[in-house]
């Protein structure tokens, strides 16, 4: 999965990115910033190379903009937990769990739930009503704390296993 804002999208260009995103192995594309008609352009593109578009929706998406965002988005579906800017957070938002219903009735496409989820507690809440979570910050986080360190990628590994719930540790051994 790449991430991007559309300014270096267009630098690089989409076709681009298209074909060489595919040729590294990469499924989908999270524009940050793409709305209505060009996501529509954006994930023309990307089909083409056998790649997703992955919307994000937000608390504050009305449910006319949330319809028009399914009809256009392929892979998953990002449900941004809460209002505000990402990163670590005590406990997750309740709004998350009213945009993943909302989302529901317009796709059936796995959602996943986003911003600020660090911990196992929150991933477990989160897989109450969501397909996935998706932990960040706290991986960038992780790694800042073992720069330096030759073992960096251990270090997150065992991180990321911390994070995960019994039954997603048994269902990765098997």
């Amino acid at each position: 999965m790449l991430f991007s804002y559309l300014n270096p999208l267009f630098r690089y260009g989409i076709e681009r990115l298209a074909d060489d995103a595919a040729s590294a192995g990469v499924d989908g594309v999270l524009v940050t910033d793409a709305v209505d008609e060009e996501a529509a352009a954006i994930a023309s593109v990307l089909r083409k190379s056998d790649l997703d578009l992955i919307s994000l929706v937000a608390p504050t998406t009305s449910d006319e903009r949330l319809k028009r965002i399914a009809e256009n988005a392929s892979g998953f579906i990002y449900a941004v937990s809460r209002a505000g800017v990402t990163g670590a957070r005590d406990e997750t938002s309740t709004a998350a769990e009213a945009l993943v219903a909302r989302i529901r009735k317009f796709s059936d496409l796995p959602v996943a739930v986003g911003f600020g989820i660090s911990t196992r507690d929150q991933i477990e809440d989160v897989w109450r009503y969501a397909d996935a979570a998706v932990v960040g910050s706290a991986i960038v986080a992780e790694i800042e704390r073992s720069k330096g360190r030759t073992d960096v990628v251990d270090q997150v590994r065992s991180f990321v296993a911390s994070l995960l719930p019994a039954v997603a540790k048994d269902a990765a051994e098997t």
